[in-house]
């Protein structure tokens, strides 16, 4: 009697994301409605992800999001009187988005922009020296693109 050859990707089990790429098509799947099941991942592998990796949300958030550094260096430079007026300005908390959705603020811990503390990040664009009335402007500017 003849021994049946199996397939490989019929006799092996799929493994769980290991790299960036991996998580990314996680994230992608589940936003288009495939369930981990589907991806023989049971929610709890699929819960640690989404919560071990800060980009990854489990609601929605603003148009532009601010991260704001307080790290030690920004610290020392008073990113907290920063961090209390985006609050103040914004009418939320950190981790919160503005009421009109156009804004999120979010904490980080160093974007590597030391010597010019403090510092933002707004998308791809980093700001350093920022003061509140700076901050100001750069929500100001973002409003701006928003309404064009």
């Amino acid at each position: 009697m003849a021994k049946k050859s199996k397939s490989p990707s019929a006799s092996a089990p799929a493994k769980p994301p290991t790299s960036p790429a991996e998580v990314t098509a996680l994230a992608v799947c589940l936003a288009h409605g495939n369930k981990p099941s589907e991806l023989n991942l049971s929610r709890a592998e699929v819960h640690g992800v989404v919560t071990f990796y800060h980009d990854f949300k489990r609601e929605p958030v603003g148009r532009h999001t601010i991260k704001i550094c307080r790290a030690e260096a920004c610290q020392s430079m008073g990113t907290d009187t920063l961090c209390n007026h985006a609050e103040t300005s914004l009418k939320t908390t950190m981790g919160g988005t503005s009421s009109d959705g156009n804004v999120t603020i979010e904490q980080v811990f160093c974007l590597g922009n030391c010597a010019l503390s403090p510092a933002v990040l707004v998308g791809d664009k980093l700001y350093g020296k920022v003061d509140a009335k700076r901050f100001d402007e750069i929500v100001a500017n973002l409003s701006k693109e928003s309404a064009a």
